[in-house]
C-alpha cells in the first residue's frame, strides 16, 4: 500500500476528488441549464424529461456491473476510461443541435459517470488505511455533499454569462487534469476472481433500471391511475400507466438476481454480486442507513430551490448562492472529521451527522414563509451541510470497514446503487407530497374566489410543481399561491426531517466497533498475515502498480 508519506502522497486522493467533483457538479449544472436548453434547441416536453431521466437511469443501471468490472480489470484503468468517456460525452452534448442528440450524449455521460464514481470509493478503500483512510473518506464525503450545493451556483453563473453549452465545455480542462493525474493513482484489482456473470449483469440492469424508472416517472405517468399516454420502447400505454409494470418487472428481476447469485456462488461459479458482503453487519446496516439518509437529503435539495425560484422569484444565480451555503457546512465538516474520529467512533460521527441534518431540516422548515428574506434559511443550511459532511464521509467509511480490498469495486457499486435508489425514492415520495399538497393548499388559500378560479389556478400550480406561480398576474391570486407554496414546502421539509430522524434510528443498528481502518475480514482471509492498521504489508496480489 502506498502511504501518503511515500512517493505518491495525497495526489491520488486529489485526483479522485476532482473526478467526483466533475460528475456531481455536472449533474446539478444541467438542472439549472434546462430552461436555456429548451429555448435554444426548441425541445419538446418529452425531450426535456429525458435529458435528466436518461442520465439517472443509465447511471443507476450500470453502477454494480461496472463496479465489479473495476475489481476484475483494474480500478485505475476503469476510472481513467470513465473520465475519457465522460469527456467525449460532454463534447457531444456541448455540440448537440437537437433533442435526440443531446439525449444520446446524456446516455454516454451516464456510462462514464457509472465508471468513475464506484472507482473513487474503491480506490480509496484499497489504497489508504488507518487515519489516512479516515481523511480519504472525509474528503470523498465532503465532495459528494458539497458539490451538490456548489453545482447550482456554478451552473447559474455559467449559463447566465456564457450560455448552456458552457455547462458541458467546462468539463474538458478539468477532465484533462484528471486524466494526467491518473498516472499517479495506484492500481488494484481482485486477483482471485475470474470469469463473468452475464445473466447477473442482465438481471441487475433490468432490475435497477425498472425500479428507478418507476420512482422517477411515477409522478408524471401516474402511480396507479394514468395521467397521460406513454410511449416506451415502441409500446404505447394509453388508459393504463406503465409505472406499476416497470416496478413489478424490476422487483421480479432483483429477486431473480439474488436467487441466481446464490446458486452460482454455491457451485463456485463467478458472480456479479458476492452476497456474503451482506453477512457483514457494517455493510448490511450501513447500506440500509445510506438509503434512508439519501431519501431525505435529495428530497430537500429538490423542494427548496423550487420554492425560492418559483414562489419568491429568485434568479437561478441567487438561488445558487443560497444553496451554496450548504456546501460551506459540508466542506467545514470535511476538515473536522479526522480530529473528531480521534475522540468518537465512526458510528457516533455518522449519528451526529444525521442528527445535525434533522436539526438543519427543522430549522429550514421553520424559516420558510411567504415574506422570508433570502438569507433566513442560510444558518440552517450550514448546519444541514455540516450534517451531510459528517454523515456522508463516515457512513461510507463504516459501510466499507470490513469489506476486503479485493471486493472494493463491487461493494462501492452496491452502496452507490443503494444511495441512487434512495435518492430516487426521496424525489418520488417528497415530490408527490409537494405536488399533491400544492393543489389542495392553493384551493384553500383561494377560498374567497369562485370555484372555477380556484380549480384552474390549483390545477396549473399543481401540474407545474409551482412553476406557474410566477405567471399569475392578479396580485391577490399570486399572493395566495405564494402562501400556499410556502405552506406546502414547509410541510415537505418537516417530512424530510422525520425521514432523516428514521435515518438516525437506522444508524443505531451499525456495529459499535466499526473502525475507520481496514476491517478484520480481509486479515482473516489472508491467514492473519495483515492487520487493519498496517500500511506497508498489503498483499502484492492486491496491487498492480
Amino acid at each position: 500500500m502506498m502511504s501518503p508519506n511515500a512517493r505518491k502522497g495525497w495526489l491520488p486522493l486529489v485526483v479522485l476528488a476532482l473526478g467526483t467533483s466533475m460528475i456531481v457538479v455536472d449533474a446539478t449544472i444541467v438542472n439549472v441549464a434546462v430552461p436555456a436548453i429548451i429555448a435554444d434547441l426548441r425541445l419538446t416536453a418529452t425531450d426535456v424529461e429525458w435529458v435528466n431521466s436518461i442520465y439517472s437511469l443509465t447511471f443507476a443501471a450500470l453502477l454494480i456491473p461496472l463496479g465489479r468490472t473495476g475489481d476484475l480489470r483494474g480500478r485505475r484503468r476503469l476510472f481513467a476510461s470513465g473520465v475519457a468517456v465522460f469527456l467525449l460525452a460532454s463534447v457531444l452534448a456541448a455540440a448537440a443541435s437537437s433533442g435526440p442528440t443531446l439525449i444520446g450524449a446524456r446516455v454516454v455521460q451516464g456510462v462514464g459517470a457509472a465508471m468513475v464514481i464506484p472507482m473513487t470509493l474503491a480506490i480509496i478503500n484499497s489504497t489508504y488505511t488507518g487515519r489516512q483512510r479516515v481523511i480519504g473518506f472525509a474528503v470523498w464525503g465532503s465532495v459528494i455533499g458539497g458539490m451538490a450545493g456548489v453545482g447550482p451556483l456554478v451552473g447559474g453563473w455559467l449559463v447566465t454569462e456564457y450560455g448552456w453549452r458552457s455547462a458541458f465545455w467546462v468539463n474538458l480542462p478539468i477532465g484533462a487534469l484528471i486524466l494526467l493525474g491518473t498516472l499517479r493513482v495506484p492500481d488494484s484489482r481482485d486477483e482471485h476472481a475470474s470469469g463473468h456473470d452475464p445473466l447477473g449483469i442482465l438481471l441487475t440492469v433490468i432490475g435497477t433500471t425498472s425500479v428507478v424508472f418507476a420512482l422517477i416517472e411515477g409522478q408524471k405517468y401516474g402511480w396507479l391511475t394514468p395521467l397521460r399516454p406513454a410511449d416506451l420502447l415502441g409500446v404505447r400505454f394509453e388508459g393504463v400507466t406503465p409505472v406499476p409494470f416497470a416496478f413489478g418487472i424490476g422487483v421480479v428481476a432483483l429477486i431473480a438476481l439474488v436467487l441466481v447469485e446464490r446458486a452460482r456462488g454455491r457451485v463456485g461459479r463467478p458472480v456479479l454480486i458476492d452476497l456474503t458482503l451482506f453477512a457483514l453487519p457494517s455493510f448490511r446496516y450501513g447500506a440500509m442507513a445510506a438509503m434512508v439518509v439519501a431519501l431525505g437529503e435529495f428530497g430537500l435539495i429538490l423542494v427548496l430551490p423550487l420554492f425560492l425560484q418559483s414562489a419568491l422569484g429568485y434568479s437561478a444565480f441567487q438561488t445558487g448562492l443560497v444553496i451554496a451555503t450548504l456546501a460551506l457546512g459540508t466542506f467545514l465538516a470535511g476538515g473536522m472529521v479526522p480530529g473528531l474520529v480521534k475522540k468518537a467512533s465512526s458510528r457516533m460521527v455518522v449519528q451526529i451527522g444525521v442528527g445535525l441534518e434533522v436539526v438543519g431540516a427543522l430549522g429550514i422548515a421553520l424559516s420558510i414563509d411567504a415574506e422570508m428574506s433570502p438569507w433566513r434559511p442560510v444558518p440552517w443550511l450550514v448546519v444541514y451541510g455540516l450534517g451531510i459532511g459528517f454523515a456522508s464521509a463516515q457512513l461510507a467509511s463504516v459501510l466499507m470497514a470490513d469489506v476486503p480490498p479485493r471486493q472494493s469495486g463491487q461493494a462501492s457499486g452496491l452502496q452507490s446503487t443503494v444511495r441512487q435508489v434512495g435518492a430516487a425514492l426521496g424525489v418520488a415520495v417528497l415530490g408527490a407530497v409537494l405536488v399533491t399538497g400544492l393543489g389542495s393548499s392553493v384551493e384553500r388559500h383561494l377560498d374567497d374566489f369562485p370555484a372555477q378560479v380556484r380549480t384552474e389556478v390549483a390545477h396549473a400550480v399543481q401540474e407545474s410543481g409551482g412553476v406557474a406561480i410566477a405567471g399569475l398576474r392578479e396580485p391577490e391570486i399570486h399572493a395566495a399561491a405564494v402562501a400556499a407554496s410556502a405552506e406546502t414546502t414547509r410541510r415537505v421539509t418537516l417530512l424530510t426531517a422525520l425521514i432523516l430522524l428514521a435515518g438516525v434510528g437506522a444508524t443505531l443498528l451499525l456495529p459499535r466497533a466499526a473502525a475507520p481502518g481496514r476491517g478484520h475480514t480481509e486479515a482473516l482471509a489472508d491467514g492473519g498475515a495483515e492487520t487493519g492498521d498496517d500500511e506497508q504489508e498489503r498483499s502484492t496480489m492486491e496491487r498492480v502498480d
